[in-house]
């Protein structure tokens, strides 16, 4: 767990922070239980951060799209969403622990959030919302529905901040698909008035709000939930993952070759005592 100190203005910066460079993302070093602990734990007037949850299809689109790389470097945490990318690693050799966004937010709802304190959520449906609200009891959700096209319509987004901003909540969950929901959460970072944790889980409050299912146990623990998804929204689904998904493959090719070229240096650096 990476050790943390606290600026006079209550801000958090990592100390030697640990993580693990893999595919061209640096992803914490933590497990699912820390990543818990540490979004209970953490001061809810404290500024506001947030939490990235890259999957497959983010780091496929991570290689060609400028947006990405620059708003992941700002995340408080970046944890693995993907049991794929969690047995890709571990046939290269490296530990990544996947901490899925669908499970951190059911956790955090089953085990963390009070049912009377405030929760702020962007985006999701009116049903969903209300759903979630009577399923677990909640008297104080602050709710924004922002517009389609979000990502080219920086006023929506500033809207979005403001709404953050207006409604301090430990943890807001940004709901509205990426890099938009990323997108967001920079806002709340620029603007330095929010407070609280982002949480930039995509579609994970539709599994909460009956909306979607989640792909059986089974299927999760065989590293299967894309096919479920797929079996459930072929028409919107397929080109994620028949057609950008395979291209990880291309992407742990390049990494692995960069990795070994960077040990063939290392090695020789240190034969020649440098």
């Amino acid at each position: 767990m990476s050790r943390r100190s606290t600026h006079r203005d209550g801000s958090e910066r990592r100390v030697r922070s640990r993580h693990i460079w893999f595919l061209n993302t640096a992803f914490d070093n933590i497990d699912f239980p820390t990543t818990v602990l540490r979004l209970a734990e953490r001061n809810p007037e404290a500024p506001f951060q947030f939490v990235v949850t890259p999957n497959v299809d983010h780091l496929v689109r991570l290689r060609r799209d400028g947006i990405l790389a620059p708003l992941y470097a700002q995340a408080w945490l970046t944890v693995c969403d993907s049991r794929v990318l969690e047995l890709i690693a571990s046939l290269s050799g490296e530990d990544v622990d996947v901490t899925p966004g669908s499970d951190l937010t059911q956790t955090l709802f089953d085990n963390v959030v009070l049912r009377h304190e405030p929760v702020t959520i962007i985006g999701g449906s009116k049903e969903v919302v209300d759903n979630v609200k009577t399923r677990y009891g909640l008297r104080d959700v602050r709710w924004h529905e922002p517009p389609m096209g979000l990502r080219n319509n920086p006023e929506a987004i500033a809207e979005c901040a403001q709404f953050v901003a207006d409604n301090p909540s430990r943890f807001t969950f940004l709901c509205v698909g990426s890099p938009q929901q990323e997108m967001i959460a920079e806002a709340c970072l620029d603007r330095g008035d929010c407070k609280g944790i982002g949480l930039c889980v995509g579609a994970s409050l539709d599994f909460l709000g009956g909306a979607a299912d989640r792909a059986p146990v089974w299927m999760q623990k065989s590293r299967l939930e894309w096919l479920h998804r797929l079996a459930q929204e072929p028409s919107r689904m397929w080109k994620r993952y028949l057609v950008d998904g395979p291209k990880i493959a291309f992407l742990w090719w390049e990494w692995r070759k960069a990795r070994s070229k960077l040990r063939d240096l290392e090695k020789r650096l240190a034969e020649v005592g440098l």
